[in-house]
């Protein structure tokens, strides 16, 4: 539940803009990695104070500063003071509980997203809130602890890889988001590897067990829906947002990030669909099985009726009963209970009965 309904008690009668963490992860040291580079030119370091970053402000190059961990306000307040960030954009960075949002503040964008990955068994989906600004020259992103899926843009940055040193900001924080979305589809094919493990159980031992199973995915499809559905809004305006920040050449790749975008809904809501099934198929199936023993114990109970009745009648021990006193008397009630019996059985195996 916690995953759903964040508790954000912290943030109660406070101003708007206070500063306040409310993220869930273990605090850690902040680590602040710099990237700037153009055509010609390639500088990586990771500094260990956000002034550090200050000088990079004023060059033409293009500069990428990634935050991993924001439990440090201190750092976040700095960069925000220095890169004139609305107060608003840097409590949203610290309230990780943010809806996937775009919005532009004429100087810079503001982008929020969750960035997944696959998890353990226990938890398939491992989520967190990424926060990036873009501004002329620069972006800055914020994640909430160390560790993304952004190493494939480093190595082609390091590499000239591509047009990637040839672009400006905006080029950058497409590749982010590119990156984000494509790590959709890995956490999907994870989940779907487990969905049809799942089925396979389902269908030859419908156990609790695997009810659980099924239980806790629907949780996971509620949870990705939640953190997949809003990124669809969040593409669409920034495709059509009239930013100077964004070039007509990058709309182009925008367009591509949607489509992508569109898949991954489109995978949730049929993951979702079959985990409903699956749920719906584990009721039935125990519902066939229940309906399968009764079906043998009312078979039985039926067969035994007329020997019941039989051996209630000759039960009775009155004296005028004639039966009582003859000899062949006893095996021949066993006969005729047998052959009833013997009967009642070949006509159920006739009808197809069992």
């Amino acid at each position: 539940m916690p995953r759903f309904i964040k508790k954000q008690s912290k943030m109660i009668g406070l101003p708007p803009g206070t500063l306040v963490t409310i993220s869930e992860r273990e605090p850690e040291a902040a680590r602040i990695s710099v990237i700037d580079y153009d055509e010609n030119h390639f500088q990586e370091k990771e500094v260990k104070a956000a002034e550090e970053c200050f000088p990079f402000k004023e060059k033409p190059t293009v500069t990428w500063i990634n935050i991993d961990g924001i439990h440090d306000v201190d750092i976040i307040e700095k960069i925000g003071k220095h890169y004139n960030l609305h107060p608003l954009i840097l409590e949203d960075i610290l309230h990780t509980t943010q809806r996937p949002k775009f919005e532009d503040y004429d100087s810079h964008l503001f982008i929020v997203l969750r960035m997944l990955m696959s998890a353990s068994e226990k938890q398939l989906v491992r989520s967190e809130q990424v926060s990036m600004v873009v501004g002329r020259n620069f972006v800055i992103s914020f994640q909430e602890s160390i560790g993304d899926v952004f190493e494939p843009i480093r190595d082609r940055l390091r590499n000239s890889k591509g047009r990637m040193r040839k672009m400006g900001s905006d080029y950058l924080a497409y590749a982010l988001l590119d990156a984000v979305v494509d790590g959709y589809f890995s956490v999907l094919e994870t989940i779907g590897d487990t969905i049809e493990s799942i089925e396979e159980r389902l269908a030859k031992e419908p156990t609790e067990a695997v009810l659980r199973e099924i239980h806790s995915l629907k949780r996971e499809m509620i949870f990705l829906r939640k953190s997949i559905w809003p990124l669809r809004e969040l593409i669409s305006n920034l495709q059509r947002s009239e930013s100077s920040l964004i070039a007509e050449s990058t709309g182009v790749f925008l367009r591509d990030v949607y489509d992508h975008t569109i898949q991954v809904v489109d995978t949730v809501e049929s993951f979702r669909d079959i985990v409903s099934g699956m749920i719906d198929l584990y009721l039935s199936s125990i519902s066939n099985k229940m309906n399968a023993v009764m079906k043998v114990l009312t078979i039985i109970a039926t067969i035994f009726i007329p020997l019941t009745f039989i051996a209630g009648v000759y039960g009775m021990n009155f004296k005028d009963m004639p039966e009582l006193e003859w000899r062949w008397g006893y095996p021949v009630v066993l006969l005729v209970m047998i052959v009833i019996a013997v009967g009642m059985i070949r006509y159920f195996r006739k009808k197809k009965w069992f």
